[in-house]
């Protein structure tokens, strides 16, 4: 049963270890691995045959770290609800056990009403021992959302103002706030939304991958997204032409397109605090349908440049081998084929990225 306000915020707080209150991670017994895992990696593991979606529950965040430290990983990135301080205090005690870090997701409040939902949330996370939450404006793809910029500007708006309620939260709980580039803003509109909301307590999840849907280069965007970054998505991206554009999709670390040692070089250098956390989502490619007039409905002044390179880039550097596919498969066989993935991703970033 969600607790009470009181409860909650007096119970919590009350009971909390010092070092909870000044955002200290969970103290480590060993030096933990660096690369943990993001929720939606292990979508069938703990949701059935269908991959995550908008609505469908997390899952127990115990069970959850159980399963990241079965798998190897050094930590993980989940929404953790609204918990009491016992249950707080029970994950947060087994993330220090084993070593391990936490990271919360949160969405962002969309209204006044949602501020009380939100600030419980961070609060939550804190207690558990993270320093970072997780959170986005978009949950779907722009270009699949909406039909006009009209439309596309309208939610921009609304996310601002989302964003404004945000923050001063994110502040008073002393807790960094991490915006993924999830398929809504090309870099440089990501990057005047940062200039726009200067705080040292809001930043951004750099999702290593998102932004080539947006005909984005992978490097460039690392590199504007780089000074704000408190959290990552990592990941590898394959490619394939398909007649509308191409298909892009998330594949094991080392088999697709980006240059990930280059990558996490570039953010351990500039932030040796930032945690790498794993989103492979294994499902069927998604369709990226630059070639279509709907695809430029909200994108009026997108260079042609930008798509003649992705393009040229999607011909030259196509997968060798076909991308991942769930269509088809038994849910053991996806299952396995998810499992399979991730621990591929985790061995490639210990042995290769040094994670």
């Amino acid at each position: 049963m969600r607790p009470n306000r009181r409860e909650f915020l007096g119970g919590a707080l009350a009971l909390a270890a010092p070092a909870v209150l000044r955002g200290e991670e969970p103290k480590s017994k060993s030096k933990p691995v660096a690369l943990g895992i993001v929720e939606y990696s292990l979508g069938r593991r703990f949701r059935g045959a269908r991959p995550p979606g908008p609505g469908m529950a997390s899952p127990d965040p115990v069970a959850f770290l159980d399963a990241c430290h079965s798998l190897g990983a050094g930590g993980m990135q989940l929404n953790l609800g609204v918990r009491d301080a016992d249950a707080a205090g029970k994950l947060r005690a087994k993330a220090e056990e084993y070593g391990m870090f936490v990271e919360g997701i949160a969405s962002l409040p969309r209204e006044d009403r949602d501020v009380d939902r939100f600030r419980d949330a961070l609060r939550t996370a804190k207690v558990c021992g993270a320093r970072v939450v997780r959170t986005g404006a978009l949950s779907g793809r722009r270009y699949e959302t909406f039909d006009s910029l009209a439309a596309f500007r309208e939610f921009a708006d609304r996310a601002h103002k989302s964003i404004e309620r945000a923050i001063p939260v994110a502040e008073k709980l002393g807790i960094r706030l991490a915006i993924e580039n999830h398929k809504d803003w090309r870099v440089d509109d990501f990057v005047a939304l940062l200039k726009k909301f200067e705080s040292e307590y809001f930043g951004v999840t750099l999702d290593f991958g998102n932004n080539l849907a947006l005909l984005d280069d992978p490097m460039e965007l690392v590199s504007a997204l780089l000074p704000r970054t408190f959290a990552t998505h990592v990941k590898d991206m394959g490619v394939e032409e398909y007649r509308d554009g191409f298909l892009l999709s998330e594949v094991p670390l080392g088999a697709g397109i980006l240059d990930l040692p280059a990558i996490v070089k570039s953010i351990r250098s500039a932030h040796p605090d930032v945690h790498f956390s794993l989103e492979m989502i294994t499902r069927d490619p998604l369709k990226i349908p630059c070639l279509t007039p709907k695809y430029f409905a909200t994108f009026p002044d997108l260079p042609a440049r930008d798509l003649a390179r992705t393009l040229a880039m999607v011909r030259a550097r196509a997968s060798s081998r076909p991308l991942p596919r769930v269509a088809g498969l038994s849910p053991g066989d996806a299952l396995a084929r998810e499992e399979q993935n991730v621990r591929e991703s985790l061995a490639y970033a210990r042995d290769r990225l040094g994670l």
